[in-house]
């Protein structure tokens, strides 16, 4: 930052994952692949796949947005709002891969309404990667603009479909 600060944002690594997709986009999908990295949702759907569909769809508008679901929807579950207390850099620059992979200029963290201390940590944590570089105009840098935002979820079991979160972004009834 301007003081000549090191940002949470850059610690333990931050940041090394944006700049090795950003210089091999083609291989962001593939390094998921063999990662095994799975979806937390419950089922484990593998996330390279659902990031392929994403990369290879067709937009009718052009637009094109990164979405992640952080609206603790499983009973009993409190994963989402563990990273967000604990590793919210992560999540932010997981988002920001996704959108470059995926073409995208913006994205947005469904989280839930009631979990302030996790909503207004993650906004303390958007605030910091913005003062790096990370979010905003010509990352890093590059011609790739992005920002991300956060939407209140209601806590409603149903918007975790994504059609239902979908409908909730847009502030229609999940």
């Amino acid at each position: 930052n301007a003081e000549g600060k090191v940002v949470p944002v850059l610690a333990g690594g931050g940041g090394e994952g944006l700049l090795a997709a950003m210089e091999n986009p083609q291989s962001i999908v593939p390094t998921l692949q063999e990662a095994r990295l799975g979806g937390m949702g419950g089922a484990g759907f593998p996330t390279w796949r659902k990031w392929e569909a994403a990369v290879n769809a067709q937009s009718k508008n052009g637009d094109r947005y990164v979405v992640c679901n952080a609206n603790e929807d499983e009973p009993g579950t409190f994963k989402d709002r563990d990273i967000m207390d604990f590793n919210p850099h992560a999540l932010i620059e997981g988002m920001i891969i996704a959108g470059y992979a995926m073409g995208a200029e913006a994205g947005y963290n469904y989280i839930h309404g009631e979990i302030f201390e996790s909503y207004e940590r993650f906004e303390l944590a958007l605030a910091e990667a913005r003062a790096a570089g990370f979010l905003g105009n010509n990352i890093m840098g590059s011609d790739f603009s992005f920002d991300l935002f956060v939407a209140h979820g209601y806590g409603a079991y149903i918007c975790g479909e994504e059609t239902a979160l979908l409908e909730s972004l847009e502030g229609k009834k999940g």
